[in-house]
């Protein structure tokens, strides 16, 4: 499902939950690198991860045992 459409907005909404730790960690992260928001901080973030998993061997990730969202932390 694309994210935007055609004119560039942005129609899809995503509902995560952080713990406080993980916030303050994103929100430093934020200014650090003068992001204008919440949002712009995350979506670069994600984006950043995908371009490093495709540089990280497939075989240095097991992921075949059954994985909670609780294994995966932002920091």
């Amino acid at each position: 499902m694309p994210a935007s459409d055609q004119s560039g907005l942005r129609n899809v909404r995503l509902q995560i939950m952080l713990d406080r730790d993980e916030l303050d960690s994103i929100d430093d992260w934020r200014y650090r690198h003068r992001m204008p928001s919440l949002a712009a901080a995350i979506r670069e973030l994600i984006r950043r991860g995908m371009l490093m998993s495709e540089v990280v061997h497939e075989e240095e990730i097991d992921l075949t045992d059954r994985v909670r969202s609780t294994d995966f932390r932002a920091i």
